[in-house]
């Protein structure tokens, strides 16, 4: 990755030059931020592109927002969690990023920032920034679902604060935001866009090599490492389960990062599953799948915009649990597409329902009850006219640029 400390062009020197260079620094963390950076990232090139602007982009994030074109100052992209146990051994290196990206912006203050979603440090950042740099703008693409689940009053109030903008990506939190008081723009989810590439049930299997009559199941149990931990195992024998029942029955398991493969490996043989674990053909599985079993995430959103019916399940520590009850957390819904409608239209197993047990249950009443089957595919259609028209990364982009 490129080190800032020594970038390859003095951005003072290259001003003296080019009235027209303008500096976006985007932070972001984990695997889901890192591909809405991207996106976001091909969107203002483009939008740059057409405002006849030289665009230099510096962030925080992962390996496809580097594809894209940013210039990196620290890859977080193996290192968010969800719990407040669970973040612990992260606590260190975040703090460690977050000090180089302070320094950086002290140094080279840019000409605007874009915070996508990463609750914590994105809040620590954002208040530096707006206390520091306090003529600098600051936008919030994807903000945190604090709207949903998020008890301390303080942090809604801040993030309205240091924010000049706030990009919506649902309804319901832009008409949140909205009642705070912050300057929100309803852009639509940038998964709209992504998803208009992505192969038809037919050529994914055809590229997959699957049969037109195989029953094939998605499991997507990680992309943070504690979800190797809390849910793999439930979902991988609430699998066994389903396939004692549906002998024909074959798995198919995108790898989200390289770390995990032989942990996922492993648990493939220590449960005897018929299993196909796949590298860079996520999409390809989606869409292939007849069902998906599921972490909550981004990929929800995925699976509904393909049409494929799916299980949700979440898990944290124990003692992650107890501390959330205690402090009064509380949300109404957990996956993307319930959060869209704002009712359940996906099965979600949360905590101590996510058992192996109603896991198999939840997925064979999706494969074999073709009237549940068929609401949740209409369900999906309604959630699906929600998410806004393709073009939200441009859309997105052009608010942002718009602020410069």
């Amino acid at each position: 990755m490129s080190n800032l400390l020594n970038p390859k062009l003095r951005r003072d020197e290259s001003r003296l030059y080019n009235s027209k260079l303008k500096t976006i620094f985007i932070s972001t963390g984990e695997v889901s931020g890192d591909l809405q950076g991207s996106l976001l990232i091909e969107g203002l090139k483009r939008a740059a592109v057409a405002a006849g602007i030289d665009l230099e982009i510096v962030a925080l994030g992962g390996d496809r927002m580097e594809a894209a074109g940013a210039t990196m100052l620290g890859n977080t992209s193996a290192i968010g969690s969800l719990g407040l146990v669970e973040s612990l051994p992260f606590v260190l290196p975040t703090l460690q990023l977050q000090r180089r990206a302070k320094q950086y912006l002290k140094s080279n203050p840019p000409d605007l920032v874009v915070l996508i979603d990463y609750a914590g440090p994105n809040l620590s950042l954002g208040h530096y920034i707006h206390k520091q740099l306090p003529k600098v703008p600051l936008v919030y693409y994807i903000s945190p679902q604090v709207w949903v689940w998020w008890p301390f009053a303080r942090d809604i109030k801040r993030i309205v604060e240091m924010t000049d903008l706030l990009l919506a990506i649902f309804p319901e939190e832009e008409r949140y935001f909205k009642a705070k008081g912050a300057n929100v723009t309803l852009v639509g989810h940038p998964l709209v866009d992504r998803m208009k590439t992505a192969p038809s049930r037919e050529q994914a299997r055809v590229k997959l090599g699957i049969e037109d009559s195989q029953m094939a199941i998605a499991l997507l149990p990680a992309s943070r490492p504690q979800e190797l931990k809390y849910l793999m195992p439930a979902m991988f024998e609430a699998a066994k389960a389903i396939q004692n029942k549906l002998p024909d029955v074959h798995f198919w398991i995108p790898l989200s990062l390289e770390a995990y493969r032989l942990q996922i490996e492993q648990a493939i043989k220590d449960y005897g599953l018929h299993a196909t674990l796949v590298t860079d053909k996520t999409k390809e599985v989606l869409a292939a799948a007849d069902l998906a079993i599921a972490k909550s995430g981004t990929v929800n959103l995925e699976l509904a915009l393909l049409n494929v019916p799916q299980v949700v399940i979440y898990r944290v520590s124990p003692i992650t649990y107890w501390l959330a009850r205690i402090l009064r957390f509380s949300i109404s819904f957990m996956s993307p597409p319930n959060l869209v409608v704002m009712r359940q239209i996906v099965p979600e197993l949360l905590q101590e329902q996510a058992t192996p047990e109603n896991i198999a249950q939840e997925s064979l009443e999706l494969l074999l009850n073709s009237e549940k089957r068929q609401q949740n595919l209409a369900d999906y259609q309604e959630m699906q006219s929600l998410l806004g028209e393709a073009g939200v990364c441009d859309r997105a982009a052009s608010a942002i640029l718009a602020l410069l």
